[in-house]
């Protein structure tokens, strides 16, 4: 497992950093699950679903997946409409089952 804590708003100009760290470590760990925290996150943009489908796409490369946890009911309305929940899970701690 890889846990990502994401500590800052995800928008266009902090995605870029996060993608370069995030695609290095999964393709130098190569893990069968990747989870993003999203605890500090209140604010995420179009830049953010991208940042989120990219990796889950480089983790599949390497057949691994890619779950949410700690999502704030606002980005979680975001992911809602971008249908990216139909491929990724939320959920609720790093223990738990999907829950939506």
């Amino acid at each position: 497992m890889l846990l990502f804590e994401i500590t800052e708003e995800l928008d266009h100009h902090s995605v870029e950093k996060i993608r370069k760290r995030a695609d290095y470590e999964i393709q130098r760990f190569m893990p069968k699950k990747v989870i993003f925290d999203f605890k500090k996150v209140s604010f995420m943009d179009s830049a953010g679903i991208g940042l989120i489908i990219g990796r889950y796409k480089v983790a599949n490369l390497y057949e691994g997946d890619v779950e949410l946890i700690n999502v704030k009911e606002n980005i979680k309305k975001i992911f809602e409409m971008s249908g990216i929940l139909k491929i990724i899970k939320i959920v609720d701690d790093l223990n738990s089952e999907a829950t939506g």
